[in-house]
């Protein structure tokens, strides 16, 4: 009887398992069918019979991985999907550091040549200079017209502790030389410049908002104020934003205890924020101005709208982009991610800045900043389109304008002086960049002591010598001497020369540093400071009368 009993269970237990799985499939199938929106079950069946019955065989993951960029597009603007071989490289330019060899470079010739090795990094370490030219990596070539910097990129960046072989020619070497780099974490800056660019007056570059923005930020606030800063620029031209956070910290710096700097709306009630300002600040009384233009967005609108609306300082330059939009980024069970709008951000006088846009793609948009230089906005304040409709007051009574960005208080339109067919022409070509870079080579060894950007303009040759040998390289490079043009260009070329120049001999600083004394924004923010116009202390009265134009002054020929 217990053999029978044993025997039945080994013959029903299978039977049974298979029952269980049937079942179980028809039982999920029903619940998956009851749960689904009409909407949902929509798309699956559409998907099912793409798989089935198309004319070709088509790989359904695949067209879902097509089909998401355009799903998520067409919700606003700024929604987006991230695919997995993407994810890494889109974070790292936010996260503040990712691992490589530790230099940067130009592609010149069809050749990757450093121009900077990062100090302490992995390639100063075994001993790679500033103006080798890396001509393989791992055995892999490196030059050719078909080299980018993006496949350099992903050649020279790695995972942290891996080794890579690198091949390098050096002007001193009659043979190639060869380094093995072991990969290592490279800071990316935040705070590209910062330096005291008239007495008391301190200026800094800030060109993301990333991880670690405030700290530079904070820490570069404080190497000024040693040196004797009491008054700042803050330059925000073209940065196109990050992380909202690394905003609020920065102007918290600035303002007084109790002071509204942003607010968030969303649908759901942990998108809902509000960021008051909380007296802890290190320079609530230092005198600001701050520096915008079309592409800065997000953050940098953040900043200076706060400073803006709380009539903490001036906003010099022109309208801002208009991004009032919050996304979060959430990580996909493939790795790959989304990032979706889930808020408006307001700034303190309850305006949004987001510049208008429908749902889907219709190409006005992106057009946006081309828009704005066809009509003229780039050069004349009264070209600038505000919604009069849409008008809000600063703590002073000020009238300011939601819906396009960020209008600034001083308009300085966009300075072309100098901009001629010879200009453009050398510039598309970029014979600037490698004339620079052949005078900085030809000369390394003389300028090795050079530490200073006033020293290097000492040892440079002479301005009509630099021009004449200038025009002849370019000459030789396919664009024949104009020299009516040339003249009318001389004081932007010898300019934009000599900033790079300073950049392959004394790094990024000093390149913005020489750039910076014909700007035309940047002298009009030095002027305010030095005359006490900041912070503002503007009457109440219309916004439009309040904001003045600053006109360039013509360069000596």
């Amino acid at each position: 009887m217990m053999n029978r009993k044993k025997n039945i269970a080994l013959v029903l237990l299978p039977l049974l398992m298979c029952l269980g799985i049937v079942g179980g499939v028809f039982i999920g199938r029903y619940i998956t069918r009851r749960t689904l929106s009409a909407e949902e079950e929509k798309l699956r069946t559409i998907l099912g019979i793409i798989k089935t019955d198309y004319v070709d065989r088509i790989d359904v993951d695949s067209l879902i991985e097509q089909s998401l960029p355009d799903l998520l597009a067409s919700l606003d603007p700024h929604s987006a999907y991230i695919p997995a071989s993407e994810l890494t490289a889109v974070n790292e330019d936010l996260e503040g550091s990712f691992s490589g060899v530790g230099v940067s470079f130009q592609i010149l010739n069809d050749t990757v040549n450093v121009l900077e090795v990062i100090s302490g990094g992995p390639a100063e370490k075994v001993g790679i200079l500033q103006g080798d030219r890396i001509i393989k990596a791992d055995g892999i070539s490196l030059t050719g017209p078909e080299m980018t910097s993006d496949s350099v990129f992903k050649t020279l960046r790695g995972k942290k502790g891996t080794k890579v072989a690198l091949d390098i020619v050096r002007r001193t070497s009659k043979k190639p030389l060869k380094f093995d780099v072991i990969r290592g974490d490279i800071p990316v800056n935040s705070v590209d410049c910062s330096y005291m660019i008239d007495e008391g007056i301190g200026y800094l570059r800030v060109s993301k908002f990333a991880r670690n923005t405030y700290n530079e930020f904070f820490n570069a606030l404080e190497e000024l104020k040693a040196k004797g800063a009491r008054k700042f620029v803050v330059d925000l031209r073209g940065n196109s934003g990050g992380f909202m956070d690394q905003a609020i910290y920065m102007a918290n710096e600035f303002l007084p205890a109790g002071k509204l700097i942003v607010y968030t709306k969303g649908r759901r009630p942990e998108n809902e924020t509000m960021a008051v300002s909380d007296g802890t600040g290190n320079f609530k009384d230092a005198e600001l101005t701050v520096l915008t233009n079309e592409y800065s967005a997000s953050a940098s609108e953040i900043f200076a709208g706060a400073i803006q609306d709380n009539d903490r300082g001036l906003v010099i330059g022109r309208r801002s982009f208009g991004k009032g939009l919050v996304q979060n980024q959430t990580e996909l069970p493939d790795s790959s991610a989304m990032r979706l709008t889930v808020a408006r951000y307001y700034t303190p006088s309850g305006r949004s800045i987001q510049k208008e846009y429908k749902r889907g793609r219709d190409g006005r948009y992106e057009m946006d900043i081309v828009d704005r230089y066809s009509h003229g906005e780039f050069y004349n304040v009264d070209s600038v389109k505000l919604d009069k409709k849409n008008v809000f007051l600063t703590g002073n009574g000020r009238k300011v304008y939601g819906g396009g960005g960020i209008m600034p208080d001083i308009f300085v339109p966009e300075d072309t002086t100098g901009v001629t067919s010879y200009y453009i022409n050398v510039a598309n070509n970029g014979l600037i960049q490698k004339f620079a870079y052949n005078v900085a080579d030809r000369y390394r060894q003389m300028l090795d002591g050079v530490r200073t950007t006033e020293r290097l303009l000492k040892v440079l040759p002479r301005d009509n010598t630099l021009l004449e040998n200038f025009v002849k390289f370019a000459a030789s490079n396919g664009v024949p001497a104009r020299w009516y043009y040339i003249n009318q260009s001389r004081s932007l070329l010898l300019s934009q020369i000599k900033a790079m120049i300073a950049r392959d001999v004394l790094g990024y600083n000093s390149f913005i540093e020489l750039l910076n004394r014909d700007d035309v924004t940047v002298e009009k923010a030095v002027e305010l400071l030095r005359d006490g116009k900041s912070p503002v202390n503007i009457p109440a009265g219309p916004h439009e009368k309040a904001v003045k134009t600053v006109k360039g002054k013509k360069k000596k020929q």
